[in-house]
């Protein structure tokens, strides 16, 4: 099924770029949806939407940004709403491998050019029909994440670590968490994982008392911005010393890696995620230029020594 659905979207996209230059003349503006799986209140994406209205105006795009609040039924709504709608594309966060598969699949099959962001299928184009993805490599960095903190704090075999994680089911946390376990088993350490949620002060308390009931543990990965951003708070409250890395940016990120209390953050450059799906959007549908995928996560590992240069930026660009 997965190469069905593969070919499928490649010979629907090729059939959409073939149709696609010219279409839209120079002043007419491309009409394009952004939709994310969170809502509003998650910081994270304000760079993610920076980029994209930065795009939107450099490219003359019509830009609709929606947010799905961390509902599929109501993501898929939203992406058969912008099908309906006639946009020309839409850049989508592919929060779930199974759950977007249909609407993405119907909307490229209806000529639309559809970019994932932030999270693709963990199959990649194998399992999604979207034309390209912007994005780190989550895997990838969770497992560098996980080698650096095993080599920098000594960790070894029979060792406990801690990674809890926002919503466990998503690909980002099933890709991010998978880099590290598979990190710390090809060094014969245990890793312990709790549903941490999306509200910080209770994803705070439930990381303090899993630290408080097993003071084994030896080290604590975020595995996205709110783990990461209350994780050495959560450590404090705990009142135990281990070392801690995570993911993404935040002033309270920048600032625990700053004083020592996080060790590093793993940064997958949002703006990149926001600015070029709109980006290719445009270039396809008025040139039939052929979207391709971006690793925004390129030089991600920022500790001490590297975490200054971006603190400016926080919530703009970075």
């Amino acid at each position: 099924m997965k190469l069905t659905k593969l070919t499928a979207g490649l010979l629907a996209g090729c059939t959409m770029l073939a149709s696609a230059g010219g279409a839209i003349a120079q002043d007419e503006a491309v009409k394009a949806t952004m939709i994310i799986y969170l809502d509003p209140s998650v910081q994270f994406f304000n760079p993610v939407v920076k980029g994209a209205q930065d795009a939107a105006a450099a490219f003359n795009v019509d830009l609709d940004v929606q947010y799905a609040n961390n509902d599929p039924i109501r993501q898929n709504d939203l992406i058969e709403s912008a099908v309906a709608t006639g946009v020309a594309g839409i850049a989508v966060a592919i929060s779930s491998s199974d759950a977007f598969d249909d609407s993405i699949c119907a909307a490229v099959d209806a000529g639309i050019i559809v970019i994932g962001f932030n999270n693709d299928d963990l199959e990649g184009a194998a399992g999604n029909c979207r034309q390209a993805y912007v994005g780190m490599d989550e895997e990838a960095s969770g497992y560098e994440l996980g080698i650096r903190m095993i080599e920098k704090f000594g960790l070894k075999e029979g060792d406990t670590v801690f990674n809890p994680r926002e919503i466990p089911e998503a690909s980002f946390a099933v890709a991010r968490g998978g880099g590290i376990e598979r990190a710390m088993t090809e060094h014969g350490i245990k890793v312990e994982t709790v549903r941490a949620g999306l509200d910080p002060a209770e994803a705070q308390n439930i990381m303090a008392q899993a630290l408080i009931a097993n003071p084994d543990i030896k080290a604590v990965f975020g595995t996205g911005s709110v783990t990461s951003t209350v994780g050495a708070g959560a450590i404090k409250d705990a009142g135990v010393d281990v070392p801690f890395g995570g993911f993404d940016l935040a002033v309270e990120i920048v600032n625990a890696v700053e004083s020592g209390a996080m060790f590093a953050t793993m940064d997958q450059q949002p703006y990149l995620q926001g600015y070029y799906p709109i980006a290719q959007i445009a270039l396809a549908a008025r040139y039939g230029l052929t979207p391709t995928d971006v690793d925004t996560g390129q030089g991600a590992f920022l500790d001490k020594e590297r975490i200054g240069v971006v603190k400016p930026f926080i919530g703009t660009y970075r």
